[in-house]
């Protein structure tokens, strides 16, 4: 089944995260079937043979397993493992040719993109480590790399949790000074 994600404009590693995220109050998984597993992939531009889809879909949760848990504790050395795992099982070619430099992924089918989920993850920390954040919604699962100019993004979505958390202050605001407020 196809859900709808509530954010989908992150780096491929925390979009992966993401694709695993609460809805009135239930965790939803994208990945938990293969026609949602399909939906991920192609909105990434990533094509897998149909023989490889099953596997595709495993890989992509051990590598979700092993970024979010990073994200939860950064210091976590099975989830290094787990992740330096996926990432040795394919690397960069570099080409040089008349037109440039080139970059080529090698990296079996069935990995593909969990290894580009995780080398993203690996940009981002050489990047900026200190922009990628958690919402700061409490009941929000979901990640997001701060672009904003100062740091200071604090929510997934503006328009979920940031207005939901903007709806609460103001109830609050309105209760303690006596005003109604429906």
């Amino acid at each position: 089944m196809t859900l709808l994600r509530p954010v989908t404009s992150e780096p491929l590693s925390l979009d992966l995260v993401n694709c695993e995220f609460m809805s009135s109050g239930v965790r939803q998984d994208q990945l938990a079937d293969l026609e949602g597993t399909l939906s991920w992939l192609a909105d990434h531009g990533l094509k897998v043979a149909e023989q490889d889809l099953q596997a595709v879909r495993s890989n992509l949760i051990a590598t979700r397993s092993a970024l979010r848990t990073l994200l939860r504790d950064p210091e976590n050395p099975v989830a290094y493992l787990a992740l330096s795992q996926v990432l040795a099982r394919g690397h960069l070619r570099t080409a040089l040719d008349p037109t440039g430099v080139s970059e080529q992924v090698v990296v079996d089918a069935a990995w593909k993109p969990a290894w580009l989920a995780a080398q993203n993850y690996t940009e981002l920390l050489r990047e900026s480590p200190e922009r990628i954040k958690a919402c700061s919604n409490h009941q929000c699962i979901l990640h997001f790399f701060d672009t904003s100019k100062n740091n200071s993004r604090r929510w997934c979505s503006m328009a979920t949790c940031g207005n939901r958390a903007k709806a609460t202050r103001f109830v609050q605001k309105q209760r303690r000074s006596g005003e109604p407020h429906g």
